[in-house]
């Protein structure tokens, strides 16, 4: 049995031989920690670059199957971004910014942490007009030209690989930050609905002219993260309203090509957002984030039934610990196994809190064990 078979018997609550060993990703520091303590060789750590047949050596060191955010898709964000660049340098050490979200962020140094937003180029319809319009126009340019080669390699690739569909609202959260987002809507909900309207066409017309190359995906795939640590960063009924109908458009086209799994990556907890994406097609949650509200695909199950799958789950901050807290966390994962439907996988990138021996004791155990 292939990863790829493996990965479609275990979403359809088929017979499979074994549970694949699956992860995110891993932060570049952690790479650069371990490359540097001589835990990884040069060739392992060059092989660091994530996407299908690139992190192969790395994942045959530390003993993963696959990283799950393998995907193709095309250009359904801003097109073009703006140019990065600095704007400003102040006294105390501070670089104003300007990404190609065209927000403005306040960095300091190398830090790797998320930067501070201190300002952004989209506030109301005058600024959408003259820096975002031009750039959320579909063209064709959106859409790669897959050449024969990639699509072979697309239809006979042995692990999963996923049609990205874009984001729906998170890229919107981006450009707006939650505050601009919540203003908008109370001060110019027409312009907030033609945004979203706008990203949603994008999104549809770019998956419809991939789909029209190749449709042999294993599944589908969105981006969002539009959650924190106690729930959503948009109001559930907005989003039921407002977003819902553009994932049911999509996810309908995806059925009539056959990709029946659809997942979604959110960080945080989503339990208020979940109802929507199920009722419009999205059916596999990833990579359902532990996090200090012990996010689990059991309630979820309990309440959606056997429609609603899992890929997540696994608290990676047992790295950072010791092989017991890596087998407690084991024994917790193992009843959630044996619900079907889902697959076990760090629930976010490694960091470099990891110890490397820790993760190869955790995937050699998890093989031995499911």
């Amino acid at each position: 049995m292939t990863s790829r078979e493996r990965f479609n018997a275990i979403m359809h609550y088929q017979p499979y031989d074994h549970m694949p060993v699956v992860h995110f990703g891993f932060w570049q520091e952690t790479l650069d920690l371990w490359h540097a303590q001589g835990k990884l060789t040069d060739d392992e750590y060059r092989s660091r670059w994530e996407g299908f047949g690139i992190d192969g050596r790395l994942d045959e060191k530390l003993g993963f199957d696959f990283n799950y955010q393998s995907v193709i898709g095309g250009a359904t964000g801003l097109f073009p971004g703006f140019e990065s660049k600095v704007i400003e340098e102040t006294p105390d050490g501070f670089k104003k910014f300007l990404n190609s979200s065209g927000v403005i962020e306040l960095h300091r140094g190398n830090a790797g942490s998320i930067p501070s937003e201190v300002g952004r180029l989209l506030n109301d319809r005058e600024s959408f007009d003259e820096h975002y319009r031009h750039r959320l126009q579909f063209n064709e340019a959106r859409v790669p030209k897959l050449s024969p080669e990639t699509i072979a390699y697309i239809e006979n690739y042995d692990k999963p690989i996923a049609l990205h569909c874009g984001s729906l609202f998170g890229e919107i959260r981006n450009w707006l930050g939650v505050e601009g987002s919540a203003y908008l809507l109370a001060d110019d909900e027409e312009l907030f609905d033609e945004i979203i309207n706008m990203v949603g066409d994008i999104c549809y017309r770019t998956a419809q002219g991939i789909l029209a190359q190749t449709d042999k995906f294993s599944h589908a795939h969105f981006w969002e993260d539009i959650c924190f640590k106690n729930g959503p960063l948009i109001a559930p009924t907005v989003f039921r309203e407002k977003v819902g109908p553009h994932y049911k458009r999509i996810t309908e086209l995806l059925k009539s090509h056959n990709i029946d799994i659809v997942s979604l990556d959110c960080d945080g907890m989503i339990d208020y957002l979940l109802p929507t994406w199920f009722e419009n097609g999205v059916n596999t949650m990833f990579p359902i984030e532990v996090g200090t509200w012990e996010a689990s695909i059991a309630p979820w199950r309990e309440k959606y039934g056997r429609g609603l799958r899992g890929v997540g789950g696994m608290n990676k901050n047992v790295f950072a610990l010791d092989y017991a807290a890596v087998d407690a966390e084991l024994e917790r994962l193992r009843p959630l196994v044996e619900l079907g439907g889902y697959i076990p996988c760090p629930d976010h990138r490694i960091p470099p809190t990891a110890k490397i021996e820790n993760v190869q004791y955790y995937c050699d155990k998890f093989r031995r064990m499911f």
